[in-house]
């Protein structure tokens, strides 16, 4: 991938993930609007969402912060790497990669991917998710009727192996959320894969992962592109 396709991709993959943020919020009753260069939430976002995304790489501080609840616990995320939030009062959370794997029409799975459709499959699946009792209230019912999210629980046989959302938008699809339990994380990958062909054949897939997680991605055929890096409010 040259230069140029590389750098188209990260853009779609961001703006993909900010209409992810979007459906959140929206799920929430948060406000949330789309600029030119960043999406931002007027109000503090649900745990573990940014407040602001930028969506170009030449948005700058004070244009992503504009509009915001820059109090203690505000969020970040700059898409492309390209700025010090440091003298604004904040801190660096974490970096990681975009990751990008061209369309599929085939893709063999041991898993079987499941819609998760009612309020109660949600809950069940969050808790699984999160991996303890007492989860976090993240995600809300009001995602299941977004037409272009989809929330699935993958199984073996009977038993929950693992998670995924898809979010399709800018021409592409965003995996998200992606958990396994039992040691089932390559299983995991290649039926989230298999789930995307499947509903939206011919798309490419996005998402951005850090650590052993972006190991995994690679092993099932994803390309890292370039960084990007999460600021939080201290």
């Amino acid at each position: 991938m040259i230069a140029s396709e590389t750098a188209d991709v990260q853009a779609a993959a961001a703006r993909n993930n900010a209409d992810w943020c979007a459906s959140v919020c929206r799920s929430h009753g948060i406000p949330n609007t789309f600029g030119e260069r960043v999406w931002r939430s007027a109000r503090r976002t649900p745990l573990y969402y940014p407040d602001a995304v930028t969506l170009r790489a030449d948005a700058v501080p004070g244009e992503v912060l504009a509009g915001i609840d820059t109090s203690a616990g505000c969020s970040v995320k700059d898409s492309f790497a390209s700025h010090d939030f440091t003298s604004h009062g904040f801190a660096e959370l974490f970096t990681a990669h975009w990751i990008y794997r061209p369309p599929e029409d085939r893709v063999a799975s041991g898993l079987r991917a499941e819609e998760v459709g009612t309020a109660a499959g949600l809950r069940a699946w969050q808790s699984a998710w999160h991996g303890e009792d007492d989860a976090p209230d993240v995600f809300r019912p009001g995602l299941l009727d977004e037409p272009d999210v989809l929330v699935l629980a993958l199984r073996r046989d009977e038993e929950v192996a693992g998670g995924v959302v898809l979010n399709r938008g800018s021409g592409v699809v965003g995996l998200t959320n992606l958990f396994a339990v039992g040691g089932e994380e390559t299983a995991v990958w290649w039926a989230a894969v298999a789930a995307a062909a499947a509903r939206w054949p011919g798309l490419p897939l996005v998402g951005y992962e850090r650590g052993d997680d972006l190991e995994h991605a690679l092993a099932c055929g994803f390309v890292a592109l370039g960084p990007l890096r999460v600021w939080m409010r201290r």
